[in-house]
C-alpha cells in the first residue's frame, strides 16, 4: 500500500535528494507556498486543486522523456542529479574490491560503457535463447523455468517470500499470478481503439524482438501472433485487480503433496526442490491461474510454450542489451503512457543501480543527503498525528467501545521507520566487473534470490525494508503493522526542516495520516495489530464500516475523468479512504501546534489556508492523456486532482478556511460528508 505508483520507481520497489535534507541549508527567502500558482479566476469552492495550481497547470510542459510533470517528478528531476554526481563519484573513483563504491561504481560503469554494450547485440542471451531451442519435453521446460526464477527472469511463476498472513512471524514461499505482457488482464479482452493500439503495439514489440535475435520478418509477425494468443489463454484465469485487493480470496495456504496431486503436470514439488527449497507448504494466491498453466501444460504445443519463454525472457533482458533491443521494448511502452523519447542512458543506469543495488546506493546517499535532523523532526510529526488519530477513533460514532480499545492498541503498535533501515543488506555474494552489465545484472539477481529464500519458513526479520533509502515513496506495510518513510520523500514539497507547520503538516503531514489510514482501510483493516489476517472487529461495527466504505466507492465512481473513463472505485477504495483519513489527521495534529492554535497570516494567508494549499501544492501533477487512461485501468490511486479535491469535500475545516458555500461543485451537505475516522 503504497503513498504512490511511480513510474520512476525503479522499485524492488522505487527512488531520491534535495532542499533541507541536503547537508545544503535553503537560502532564508525560500517561498513554501507558491502564491503565483494560485488561479483567483477558479473558485476554491469549486476546484481547490486547480485553485491552488492552476497558474502552473495552464504552463507546465511534460518533458519528451517524462509522462507527467509536478511536485513529484520534479523532486525526482531535481534529486536524481545528487545521485548522478554520487555514481559517476563511485565509477571514477576505482575503490577497492568488495567496497560499497567499488561494486556501485563498476556497476554504474558497465552499464555506461555503450560501446560493449553495443558491441555484444544479444550475444549475452544467446545460450538462454538456445536453451530453450533444446527443450525436449514439459519437466525441461518446469527446470528452467527453475532455473530462470533462480535470476529473477521467471516467466509464468510469480515468486514472492514474505510473512505467512495467518501466521506473520514467519515468512512463506507464495506464488501469484504472472506471464502477462499487457499491463492488466483486461486489456486483453477490451475492443476499444486506444486498448487495440497497446495491443498491436505489444505484439509488433514481439516481433522486433525475434527478428532481432534471428527470425525472418514473416515468421516473426506469425509467431508474435502464437504468443499473444497463448497469454489470452493465460488471461482468461487472472482475477481482476479488484479481486487481487481482497486478501481472504487471495491466502490460499496449501500442502504440496495436495498440489502435486491436483496440478500433476505442473509438479510442485519438482519445481521447489529445483528452487532449492523443501518446504511443506506454500500459498498460491490465485488457484485458478496455475489450473490453467497445468492444463496448457497439457493440451498446449511444446513450441508455442517455447515461443513464449522466448518473447518473455528476450523483453526481460532487453533493457541490458544492445539498442535495437532498448528501443522495441521502448516503443511499446510508449504507446501504453504516452512518454515520447526515452530517458538518457545516464538515468536508465541510475534506475539499474537502485534496483539492483538499492541499499548500497542507499548508504552514499544517506551519507550525503539526509540528516539526523530531519529525521528526529519525522518523529515529532508522527507523534503528533499518532495522538490524533487516537483521538478520532475515541470520538468516531459509529463504533463500539471494544472495538475502538483495539484499534487504538493496533494503532500504538504501529512500527515507524523513517529514513533508511537501522541494518544495512549485506551484498558479499554480488560480484561486480566493471566490464560486464548484463552479467553484474544476473549477479545481483542470483544473490537477491538466494537471500530471498533462505527467508523460507524462517523467522520474520521486521527490520527489513521493501522501498531503497532514496525513494520517494512510503508505504503501510500490513503484515508488519509498519509505516515506513525514506529519505528520498522528506523534502521539500513534502517536508522541510526550514518551513512552518502548515506546510509540514499539510504535506508530509497528510502523508503520514495517508499511511496511518491503511492499517485501517478496507483491506489493512482485516489485519490485526500484529499482522496477521485475523478479525477484531465486533460484527456491528464491521457493518458499519462495511457500508462507510460503500459510500467511497459510490462517490469516487461517479467521476468521469477522460473521455468516458470514471474512476474505479473499487480498485482504488483503499487509497481513497487514506486520503480521506490521512487529510483529516493531519489537521487535527496541526492544531496541536502553536501555529495550529494561531492566526496570524504568512503571505495575506491563514495558517488553516496554508496547511490546505500546501497539500494541494505538494499533489500538483500534470500526466500525458495514455498515462492518465493506463492510471484508472491498473492503479489503485486515483488521478491527482480527485486526491486533493474529493477528500477536501468531505472534510469541513476546509470548507470554514475558504467559505465554501453550496451552490459550489465540491458542496455536500455535511449529512453526506463522509467521515470514516
Amino acid at each position: 500500500m503504497h503513498l504512490r505508483n511511480l513510474s520512476y520507481a525503479a522499485m524492488g520497489a522505487a527512488l531520491i535528494s534535495f532542499g533541507a535534507c541536503n547537508s545544503e541549508k535553503p537560502s532564508s527567502t525560500q517561498k513554501f507556498i507558491d502564491v503565483t500558482s494560485l488561479d483567483s479566476s477558479v473558485a476554491p469552492g469549486d476546484n481547490f486543486f486547480k485553485y491552488v495550481n492552476g497558474k502552473w497547470l495552464a504552463t507546465a510542459v511534460i518533458p519528451p522523456t517524462q509522462t507527467s510533470t509536478g511536485a513529484f517528478d520534479e523532486l525526482y528531476n531535481k534529486t536524481k542529479a545528487n545521485i548522478k554526481k554520487l555514481l559517476e563519484e563511485a565509477a571514477n573513483a576505482h575503490a577497492d574490491k568488495g567496497t560499497v563504491e567499488q561494486k556501485v561504481g563498476d556497476f554504474y560503469a558497465s552499464g555506461m560503457d555503450s560501446v560493449a554494450i553495443e558491441g555484444l547485440g544479444y550475444q549475452p542471451i544467446e545460450p538462454y535463447l538456445k536453451r530453450i531451442d533444446a527443450i525436449k519435453n514439459v519437466q525441461q521446460l518446469l527446470r528452467f523455468e527453475a532455473e530462470l526464477d533462480k535470476q529473477q527472469s521467471a516467466v509464468f511463476t510469480g515468486l514472492y517470500i514474505g510473512p505467512d498472513e495467518k501466521n506473520s512471524s514467519t515468512n512463506i514461499l507464495s506464488l501469484y499470478q504472472s506471464g502477462l505482457g499487457l499491463p492488466d488482464r483486461d486489456y486483453y479482452f477490451r475492443k476499444d481503439a486506444e486498448t487495440k493500439s497497446i495491443q498491436d503495439a505489444y505484439k509488433k514489440c514481439i516481433s522486433q524482438l525475434f527478428v532481432l535475435t534471428g527470425t525472418t520478418d514473416s515468421i516473426a509477425t506469425q509467431e508474435s501472433e502464437l504468443v499473444y494468443k497463448f497469454e489470452e489463454e493465460l488471461a482468461k484465469s487472472h482475477r481482476t485487480n479488484v479481486d487481487l485487493r481482497n486478501p481472504q480470496i487471495n491466502y490460499n495456504k496449501t500442502s504440496v503433496a495436495d498440489l502435486d496431486k491436483k496440478l500433476p503436470l505442473f509438479r510442485f514439488s519438482s519445481y521447489l526442490k529445483n528452487l532449492g527449497t523443501d518446504t511443506d507448504s506454500i500459498n498460491v494466491g490465485q488457484p485458478a491461474y496455475y489450473e490453467k498453466v497445468n492444463e496448457l501444460l497439457k493440451t498446449a504445443p511444446l513450441d508455442t510454450w517455447k515461443l513464449y519463454m522466448k518473447a518473455h525472457f528476450i523483453r526481460g533482458a532487453a533493457s541490458a542489451l544492445s539498442s535495437p533491443f532498448v528501443n522495441a521494448n521502448f516503443e511499446y511502452g510508449k504507446a501504453i503512457s504516452g512518454q515520447k523519447q526515452i530517458k538518457p542512458r545516464w538515468e536508465r543506469i541510475y534506475r539499474s543501480s537502485d534496483a539492483n543495488l538499492g541499499e548500497l546506493l542507499g548508504q552514499l546517499y544517506v551519507k550525503r543527503h539526509f540528516s539526523k535532523d530531519a529525521k528526529e523532526r519525522m518523529l515529532d510529526l508522527i507523534d503528533n498525528l499518532e495522538k490524533a488519530f487516537d483521538a478520532r477513533i475515541g470520538q468516531v460514532d459509529w463504533m463500539s467501545d471494544t472495538t475502538k480499545k483495539v484499534a487504538k492498541e493496533k494503532l500504538h503498535a504501529i512500527i515507524k521507520k523513517i529514513g533508511y533501515p537501522d541494518k544495512w543488506r549485506d551484498y558479499s555474494k554480488v560480484e561486480i566487473d566493471r566490464a560486464k552489465y548484463f552479467e553484474n545484472i544476473v549477479s545481483c539477481s542470483k544473490a537477491d534470490f538466494e537471500y530471498q529464500m533462505a527467508k523460507v519458513d524462517k523467522p520474520v526479520d521486521k527490520d527489513e525494508w521493501i522501498m531503497t533509502p532514496p525513494t520517494i515513496n512510503a508505504y503501510y506495510n500490513p503484515t508488519i503493522n509498519e509505516i515506513v518513510f525514506p529519505a528520498g520523500i522528506l523534502q521539500f514539497p513534502f517536508f522541510d526542516l526550514n518551513a512552518d507547520d502548515a506546510v509540514n503538516y499539510g504535506a508530509i503531514g497528510m502523508v503520514i495520516g495517508h499511511e496511518m489510514t491503511h492499517g485501517f482501510d478496507d483491506q489493512g483493516s482485516q489485519y490485526d495489530k500484529s499482522g496477521n489476517l485475523n478479525n477484531w472487529w465486533a460484527p456491528s461495527d464491521n457493518k458499519r464500516f462495511k457500508e462507510k466504505s460503500k459510500q467511497v466507492i459510490d462517490l469516487y465512481s461517479s467521476f468521469v475523468v477522460i473521455d468516458s473513463m470514471r474512476i474505479n472505485g473499487a480498485l482504488t477504495t483503499g487509497e481513497n479512504m487514506a486520503d480521506i483519513g490521512g487529510i483529516a489527521i493531519a489537521y487535527d495534529a496541526f492544531k496541536l501546534t502553536k501555529q495550529g492554535q494561531d492566526t496570524t497570516k504568512i503571505d495575506g494567508l491563514t495558517p488553516d489556508q496554508r496547511f490546505f494549499i500546501a497539500y494541494a501544492q505538494s499533489w500538483r501533477d500534470k500526466m500525458e492523456d495514455k498515462s492518465l487512461r493506463l492510471q484508472l485501468s491498473t492503479d489503485p490511486h486515483s488521478p491527482a486532482e480527485y486526491r486533493v479535491n474529493v477528500p477536501l469535500m468531505n472534510f469541513t475545516p476546509f470548507y470554514n478556511a475558504f467559505n465554501v458555500r453550496e451552490g459550489q461543485k465540491l458542496f455536500l451537505p455535511e449529512d453526506k460528508r463522509i467521515k470514516i475516522w
